[in-house]
């Protein structure tokens, strides 16, 4: 039996899952818990609406997916019941290995372990209980199906999951320049030997894409701001975790204080560790934040402070690698002021710097299908001399430190 199932959707209006495997994947408690993930971090803390959730996100991924194949279809491009639902599933779970604040604390929570690969371990957990039926989509989501477009439409440079991204990340943050029109790049999508194409027609939409993609990361993802926030957090996760691991006791959940006691790697990520991780979400951090501004440790208790009350760090941003005299001027400033000894430092001044290519000319290119059947990189494609310039990576530096300098 089938059965029909609607989300309102802001983006996209009724949104309609008809698998029934879909939805109890949906239902399932380790799915749900992407309602309690947010999509943009702390970008809220500059972007007021920026609340949405990585469930809006997956359904929003799902919704153009059965666009997507509703279109390659018609254009008479077999793909069988089975592999539908895998594709469904596929997308629906690509972010599922998110963890709190979502790339905020992406290796802070577990050491040098990516969200993909969290993710692959969710899907094949939930392979195990629903004995065998994820097989295909987990195949599909590694690569390693021999239909390679089926894997292009979950992660390429213009696949469902950034088609979906960029339009709500920008509805929801109010950056319009953003706003990319998905329904005619996907109307556009074809197939060219086993790889994922786009009908000349589409190149123009393909264009404002890219330039989309870029404004997106320096207007929104890449702010100064939000870089600042999310530093500090991940400042924060790591004094607690020191204070832990020195005998201190501090007030967390306990999925939050089973990841704060022992730094676990990739290799120790067992099945009661996935299972202690999928009761991890935003509301387990800001809790513990909250509790921490009063604890009686500086670092910890100034840091938290940082993000709840809103009192971030000045950020600086250059275009040129900052000089060491520069940093070493602020860092002598911020000793005297408060009183700080070089391992509590760090805390207060870092620095880095942050990239942004819009468009990978190397990997998995965008290729434009001709009318004569030929195929054409889309920065060879394009009249558009800014898309090659948006296909080198540029890079800024930053440096933060407190306010009152």
């Amino acid at each position: 039996m089938k059965k029909i199932e609607i989300f309102n959707d802001p983006i996209y209006g009724f949104v309609t899952i008809q698998n029934v495997l879909v939805f109890k994947i949906i239902e399932h408690p380790y799915f749900q818990r992407l309602r309690r993930i947010s999509q943009m971090g702390l970008s809220y803390l500059v972007y007021p609406g920026a609340h949405h959730t990585r469930f809006h996100h997956a359904l929003g991924g799902v919704h153009l997916m059965q666009n997507a194949i509703a279109t390659l279809r018609m254009k008479d491009i077999g793909i069988s019941e089975e592999e539908e639902e895998a594709l469904y599933l596929a997308i629906l779970l690509h972010d599922i290995g998110h963890g709190p604040f979502s790339h905020s604390l992406e290796n802070s929570i577990v050491t040098n372990m990516h969200h993909e690969e969290i993710s692959i371990r969710f899907m094949e957990f939930l392979n195990e209980e629903f004995e065998g039926q994820l097989s295909l989509s987990i195949q599909i989501f590694k690569g390693n199906y021999h239909r390679k477009f089926m894997h292009q439409l979950i992660s390429s440079q213009l696949d469902m999951d950034r088609l979906d991204y960029l339009k709500r990340d920008s509805f929801y943050s109010g950056v319009a320049e953003g706003n990319i029109n998905s329904k005619r790049l996907i109307s556009l999508l074809n197939v060219d030997k086993g790889k994922l194409v786009i009908d000349i027609k589409g190149i123009y939409s393909v264009e404002k894409f890219i330039v989309a993609r870029r404004l997106m990361y320096w207007q929104v993802y890449l702010h100064k701001t939000s870089l600042a926030a999310e530093n500090i957090l991940v400042k924060i996760l790591k004094r607690a975790k020191e204070l832990t691991q020195n005998g201190e006791k501090l007030q967390a959940s306990y999925s939050l204080n089973f990841f704060l006691k022992s730094d676990i790697v990739s290799e120790e990520f067992d099945d009661e560790s996935l299972h202690v991780f999928s009761k991890l979400d935003d509301f387990d951090i800001i809790a513990a934040l909250k509790n921490w501004c009063s604890h009686n440790d500086f670092i910890l208790s100034s840091l938290c402070k940082c993000i709840i009350e809103r009192k971030l760090p000045k950020v600086e941003l250059f275009n040129e690698k900052i000089s060491e005299n520069y940093i070493e001027n602020i860092k002598n400033k911020i000793i005297q002021n408060l009183d700080l000894n070089e391992e509590q430092l760090p805390y207060f001044v870092f620095n880095g710097s942050v990239k942004n290519q819009a468009y990978n000319a190397i990997n998995e290119k965008i290729n434009i299908l001709n009318k004569d059947g030929s195929i054409t990189d889309i920065v060879k494609a394009s009249d558009n001399l800014s898309i090659q310039a948006l296909s080198n990576s540029v890079t800024k530096y930053f440096i933060c430190y407190p306010k009152f300098l």
